[in-house]
């Protein structure tokens, strides 16, 4: 099945893209004054290639997606919930409560600034990415890091099963309660 492909348009409304099924979205903006929010809800197989998002909520529900080259601002908040099997390369996240009840999430070479990033996830990998949050990875399991810059407070909180290779962790009150810990190099 061939994918739609989206370029270069600007999507401010509510829900622009609701539902949108094997898509290729590429060099596109959701902003604007509408404020319209959860843009990508309910999406399948969708690949986002240098987008740039400034509303709520976009990426929630999705089940297959991969985002490369991407930016989500500061005004974003949740960005990414419910979501499965998602790929996140190359890209700037800065909204709050980023990563929350997702399944089989990989993050590589990218710089994230999320307070309570990834809570209540399973399967979460990091590669040669650089992270600051002040709660992050909050009862979640199933955690590989590799070449993870961390800084942060009360990290690790109640995880489970969590491998930390060749990284940099600036954080106090890390691993609470955690549980099946390895931290190499």
């Amino acid at each position: 099945m061939a994918k739609v492909i989206i370029e270069n348009s600007i999507f401010p409304l509510e829900r622009a893209l609701y539902n949108l099924k094997s898509a290729l979205v590429k060099s596109c903006t959701f902003a604007g004054e509408e404020d319209g929010e959860s843009a990508l809800k309910e999406c399948r197989d969708v690949t986002l290639e240098g987008c740039s998002f400034e509303l709520r909520y976009p990426l929630w529900h999705a089940k297959g997606y991969e985002m490369s080259g991407c930016e989500m601002t500061e005004t974003v908040r949740a960005p990414i919930w419910y979501s499965d099997n998602g790929v996140i390369r190359n890209s700037r996240i800065d909204g709050i409560k980023c990563l929350r009840e997702c399944k089989n999430t990989y993050i590589e070479n990218s710089q994230i600034v999320s307070d309570e990033f990834g809570w209540l996830c399973d399967g979460v990998r990091f590669e040669s990415t650089e992270l600051t949050s002040q709660y992050l990875l909050f009862q979640s399991k199933n955690i590989e890091a590799k070449n993870l810059k961390m800084k942060g407070k009360y990290s690790f909180q109640y995880c489970e099963n969590v491998l930390i290779e060749n990284s940099y962790l600036d954080t106090k009150d890390a691993f609470w309660h955690a549980k099946n810990v390895t931290v190499k190099d």
